[in-house]
């Protein structure tokens, strides 16, 4: 819908202007259907690829302007710069800056009202948490992070082995018998039942719960809430019942996906190859003047069904920097050399694997392959960890994205929930998000 009105309010605003100053180019009429459907589909993939629609940075008006300038500028000269399907510059220079600022004006303005008017008053809710407490600093904190306007205003203990009170900061514990009056006093829009084990519901919060739901108040499953806000899935919630939490995508059985996934495989390795054979000459240079040894090298990492095979890249770390063992690599570690820091952060030193995918050994898009070492030990450490093989492992993927570079077990049950989440809503869509959300995260230089 943001995405939708953007567009809408950029290209009424472009005619607008151009019918109020006679400005016949800035009148983009509707006959010319192929130039505003070039319009449309640049803002589109611009405004995400330098993030417009992240709804957490959409309230800081700052990022927000200096985003939409950034989107707006790529926009307007890809559009000018497309052959034949849009218009030809105006003679006329200085309607070239007209139609860059009304532009921007149009959608900063939209957004200013849209932060102010609508997104706080519809994404703002008043939640309260029916369960066991078990698992709710961690659910607390996930949500905290994900969206600030989902708040915890307290909760109800149905933990049968409390002995003292438990305590959140900024969050209330209220008694079971208090359930309808918190609603009402509070202004409670939601209630997310956050158990383990049913049982512990009492026939009092039980019966409240139920004549909540006959008035269609909204009442939640926590699991349901964390996936969808965090757009993980909650592993660390799942027990016995684990085959809830798994309805693969239909996508990993889908012949015409797969087909089409490893068509675009095949065309994105041949294109990312021969870019790099361009780059080679600086890369080259880099690699002589700072890294000093193998421009390359190779190691053992854990493929689909487990299967193990040898990936491929530039090398960014000092010779035989794990003489000692193997070991995360951690931020500012010593062991990655200046021109490797360049290669990490822009991602160049993943180009080799272009070869890996050819060869069919990884996808565009997957759970990143770990090294068998570490497969073992958070195997052992993280349940479900294995099942991201499930499907071939990515040059990138949702928890790239989404996360920072896991260097500890923590970040790795992080990361295995986002490489979770895509392997359960696998879709056309979601590579086409994660591709270029890849985009932003080279060209804001986020690689590590």
């Amino acid at each position: 819908m943001l995405r939708l009105l953007d567009i809408v309010l950029a290209i009424f605003g472009l005619y607008l202007l151009g019918l109020l100053f006679d400005y016949e180019y800035l009148m983009i009429r509707w006959e010319n259907s192929v130039a505003i459907l070039i319009l449309i589909l640049y803002l589109s993939v611009f405004g995400t690829v330098f993030e417009i629609y992240d709804l957490q940075k959409s309230s800081q008006l700052d990022v927000t302007f200096r985003n939409i300038v950034l989107t707006v500028s790529t926009t307007v000269l890809f559009y000018f710069l497309t052959p034949v399907v849009t218009p030809f510059l105006p003679e006329k220079r200085l309607q070239i800056v007209y139609f860059y600022l009304t532009i921007v004006a149009s959608i900063f303005l939209w957004r200013i009202a849209y932060v102010t008017l609508i997104a706080s008053p519809r994404f703002y809710k008043r939640v309260i948490l029916v369960g066991e407490m078990t698992y709710v600093t961690s659910f607390l904190e996930a949500l905290s992070q994900s969206d600030p306007n989902y708040k915890i205003v307290g909760f109800i203990n149905c933990d049968l082995s409390k002995k003292t009170p438990v305590k959140f900061e900024g969050i209330r514990e209220f008694q079971a018998d208090e359930l309808m009056q918190v609603i009402s006093e509070e202004k409670i829009s939601e209630v997310v039942v956050a158990s383990y084990n049913t049982e512990t519901i009492t026939t009092q919060i039980y019966s409240d719960l139920m004549l909540l739901l006959e008035r269609g108040f909204t009442i939640r499953e926590y699991s349901q809430v964390y996936e969808e806000i965090t757009y993980r899935v909650p592993i660390q919630f799942v027990g016995k019942d684990f085959y809830k939490y798994f309805p693969f995508s239909r996508s990993n059985q889908n012949k015409l996906y797969l087909f089409f996934n490893r068509f675009f495989d095949i065309l994105f390795s041949i294109v990312g190859l021969s870019v790099a054979v361009l780059i080679s000459p600086v890369i080259l240079i880099g690699n002589l003047l700072a890294n000093r040894g193998p421009l390359f090298y190779t190691q053992e990492r854990v493929g689909k069904h487990g299967k193990v095979f040898k990936i491929i890249k530039l090398r960014s770390m000092i010779v035989n920097a794990e003489t000692e063992g193997a070991k995360w690599a951690l931020a500012n570690d010593v062991r990655i050399t200046k021109f490797g820091n360049f290669l990490r952060r822009s991602r160049l030193d993943e180009i080799p694997q272009f070869i890996n995918i050819i060869k069919g050994e990884m996808s565009l898009i997957g759970p990143r392959p770990e090294r068998p070492f570490f497969v073992e030990e958070l195997s052992r450490s993280i349940p479900f960890y294995e099942t991201r093989h499930v499907v071939k492992p990515g040059l990138t993927g949702w928890a790239q994205v989404k996360t920072r570079y896991g260097a500890s077990v923590d970040d790795s049950l992080t990361k295995l929930q986002y490489d979770l989440f895509y392997i359960k809503r696998r879709s056309f869509f979601l590579d086409l998000n994660i591709m270029v959300k890849t985009l932003s995260t080279v060209l804001y230089y986020r690689g590590q």
